[in-house]
């Protein structure tokens, strides 16, 4: 049978063979390197990251059509600073170097780096001074609003360059070689503070390099249908663990348009979901997209395990194992199985080749962390290559509802982690109540859309009241919101007071049980988002 794959960059490069047109990034520690990949394919151009030491080997069997070089925190000519093959510039592609891979670039090719008087960081001012490669959509006299972040700078330029754009404290913002098509700008076009950023990445792009934009939501569908169909054998049979939320249900529609009846969907329902959440799934998938779904109601199996138990840890080991457990006996029952869908993303596949290194683990998608070993699957991800807003993008193309494909992060361990302290079926039902009342509101202000997540949390503790003439003492409920683009960091959302009050209001009166809410406005860090 076969087996998962061992390392996760052969499989990232042999899916790169799909790709006519790709951009190769080195990344050299920069912060926003990410960032860079997010705007180029926003442009319609594919492109994947790679270490900056990446083999010259590796880049010739990916045959990228064109470079860019990541910024980065060192200096060329700093002990152990990052220094990529000087083979790369000898590919004769068209390059692009942002920041330090202006400075390494420049350096390489016979230029002169120093440290600058006093380095350049945030806001400055570019002047435009020669309109052409990077800089061929705009004009000559043109002054950009950009981002910096050096202290180095290139002093003297490398032999067939001249300058492109120059700031009060860097005569060399912007460099380009027309003959070579190599480019370099001392700031940073990927982030939002630079003005005419787009525009110059896009004249890179197209200009320079002369690619097309063809990395569409309906060519990334119609690869990944095709990726899955070549990798699953004609007879195979496929299962997927089904939660609900985007990656996993935009990886099933992907995968049934690619296997049809082959695959197999199961949708664990541990007890621990929102309000008819598992009767919406079933609806959805079975109905709607009549796809093959096995719904497991283990409700009881999860919360006996979970009896008495409130460390916040044990609570999430307990939900992993029983959840593994419950999958494993319902794939077992599919005769043959050879391979097991992972909603993997681009992102997670970054961490474990970064120029920090690799992370300990590629993130398990709902909890099915060894499952592939254990029942000897092979693994099918049909979202590696895909960063959030394109998974929605290629759901979008599939027809997905926007309800399904915009829906709110939700933890793997479910309510469990939002019930602080021991979970029981009766804090099940107040958490429930009072969160359906907030996400109800939520959607009602219009808000759902523009906030990373809201959600209520039931704390530990109870407090006294008044209802009526009657002393009370019950339950209290934490509202929860925040704004975030990738759940590292989060800020507390500012919600209308009205709409604070409303959902106040609504749970004390409608969730029996609750006397009091109270509104969490801390931010991630220090705080988590989640309360366990």
């Amino acid at each position: 049978m076969p087996s998962a794959p061992q390392d996760p960059r052969a499989e990232s490069r042999a899916d790169a063979s799909h790709h006519r047109e790709m951009v190769a990034i080195l990344d050299f520690g920069s912060q926003y390197t990410q960032l860079i990949a997010r705007r180029v394919r926003e442009a319609g151009v594919y492109c994947e990251i790679f270490r900056y030491d990446v083999s010259i080997e590796q880049l010739r069997e990916v045959a990228p059509s064109a470079l860019i070089l990541s910024g980065g925190p060192a200096s060329v000519y700093g002990a152990g600073a990052p220094h990529a093959s000087r083979e790369v510039l000898e590919l004769g592609l068209p390059t692009l170097g942002i920041c330090y891979g202006l400075q390494f670039m420049a350096h390489l090719l016979g230029g002169k780096v120093e440290r600058a008087e006093g380095g350049e960081y945030g806001p400055a001012t570019v002047h435009v001074t020669k309109p052409v490669g990077v800089f061929a959509r705009l004009a000559e006299g043109d002054t950009l609003g950009v981002w910096m972040s050096h202290g180095d700078q290139l002093v003297a330029l490398p032999p067939g360059f001249t300058a492109l754009g120059s700031s009060p404290d860097c005569a060399f913002c912007a460099i380009g070689n027309e003959e070579t098509k190599v480019y370099g700008l001392q700031f940073h076009p990927e982030v939002v503070h630079t003005k005419f950023g787009k525009e110059i990445l896009e004249a890179f792009l197209f200009d320079v390099a002369g690619l097309h934009a063809i990395w569409t939501p309906a060519s990334i569908v119609e690869q990944a249908v095709t990726a899955v169909r070549e990798k699953v054998g004609p007879e195979d049979r496929v299962i997927l663990g089904l939660s609900g939320g985007v990656d996993s249900s935009v990886a099933a529609v992907l995968c049934h348009e690619a296997l049809g009846d082959r695959l197999t969907c199961i949708f664990v329902d541990n007890g621990l979901l929102r309000e008819g959440e598992g009767d919406a799934v079933e609806r959805m998938f079975r109905q709607h997209f009549h796809l093959n779904l096995i719904h497991v109601k283990a409700a009881d199996r999860f919360l006996d395990a979970l009896a008495g138990v409130s460390d916040p840890e044990q609570k999430r080991k307990i939900i992993g194992r029983v959840f593994i457990e419950v999958f494993e006996e319902e794939a077992r029952k599919i005769p043959g199985v050879k391979w097991l869908v992972q909603g993997t993303l681009y992102p997670d596949v970054i961490e474990s080749v970064s120029f920090k290194g690799p992370s300990a683990v590629i993130k398990s998608h709902h909890n099915v962390g060894g499952l592939p070993e254990r029942m000897q699957l092979g693994l099918v991800e049909p979202l590696r290559e895909l960063f959030k807003d394109e998974v929605r993008a290629a759901g979008e193309a599939l027809k997905m509802p926007r309800e399904v494909l915009y829906r709110q992060p939700f933890p793997g361990p479910g309510m469990a982690v939002r019930c602080i302290g021991a979970v029981s079926v009766e804090k099940l039902r107040v958490l429930r109540e009072a969160d359906a009342i907030f996400e109800e509101e939520v959607r009602a202000a219009g808000l759902y859309e523009e906030l990373w997540q809201s959600f209520c949390v039931l704390l530990p503790v109870r407090t006294v009241g008044v209802m009526g003439d009657e002393r009370t003492y019950d339950e209290v409920i934490v509202l929860r919101a925040v704004h975030s683009t990738d759940g590292m960091t989060a800020d507390w959302a500012r919600l209308p007071y009205d709409l604070v009050g409303r959902a106040s209001a609504r749970i004390i009166n409608e969730v029996r049980g609750v006397n009091r809410v109270v509104l969490d406005v801390s931010s991630k860090p220090p705080s988590t988002i989640e309360w366990e």
